[in-house]
């Protein structure tokens, strides 16, 4: 894997949606023990976030909510009934070109086509 070098731009909403996935993994655990992780995993995991905000690792980028939702819905309209995107990727990818973003980072293989479909370059 080549090493990315730059800034790694975050919103809110990610932030966000981290630790909301991160607290739904330690409900999952406490019903299933071989699912999801422990509180204190969750805690710690959140608590590196929030570390890496805080030094800079990962820059926190105000956006102009409006703004995103409108380019959503355009990709949601050109998109989502050829690909089968989900709310929360077109967000994401929405926030990027808003923010003028050219690389994308991701582990989401749909999410991957959309990016790269809407001329972003995704390097993992």
């Amino acid at each position: 894997m080549e090493e990315l070098k730059g800034d790694v731009i975050v919103s809110s909403q990610v932030l966000w949606e981290f630790r909301q996935s991160t607290r739904f993994q330690v409900f999952r655990h406490q019903i299933d023990k071989t699912k999801g992780f422990s509180k204190s995993e969750a805690d710690r995991m959140i608590a590196v976030l929030t570390a890496n905000v805080k030094s800079g690792s990962l820059i926190l980028q105000t956006v102009e909510w409006p703004d995103v939702h409108s380019i959503a819905e355009t990709l949601s309209a050109t998109h989502t009934m050829k690909g089968g995107h989900r709310p929360m990727d077109i967000i994401h990818l929405s926030t990027a070109k808003h923010l003028g973003i050219n690389y994308f980072l991701t582990f989401d293989g749909n999410q991957r086509k959309l990016a790269e479909a809407e001329g972003l370059v995704v390097p993992l």
